[in-house]
């Protein structure tokens, strides 16, 4: 797990029904698309996340149609605990207790 991944699956597991578009995960984590797009295309092909063409009439929009990021259940599982793993990988260790004073 790397940093830049957990920082876009923290982004899904914040609102984990609400779909999310790559410019928009870029934009939220300040990732060039050349790092945010090879995750996203990575964390769907592990089943994590699956993509569809966002479903608008791109005439009527007046822009292309979007492809949209969900978070699967599976995936809502694993994002929790890769993210609680890595937490822990990087808690420190509990301060020893000070002795008293002589």
């Amino acid at each position: 797990m790397t940093p830049k991944k957990a920082q876009l699956l923290k982004i899904f597991l914040e609102a984990p029904d609400q779909p999310r578009y790559g410019f928009e995960l870029m934009q939220l984590t300040g990732q060039p698309s050349g790092t945010a797009y090879p995750i996203l295309a990575e964390l769907e092909r592990g089943g994590w996340i699956t993509s569809s063409q966002e479903d608008i009439d791109p005439s009527k929009a007046g822009r292309p149609r979007r492809r949209v990021y969900v978070l699967t259940c599976e995936g809502y599982l694993a994002a929790r605990q890769a993210l609680e793993d890595l937490s822990e990988t990087f808690r420190p260790p509990a301060p020893a207790q000070p002795r008293g004073r002589r």
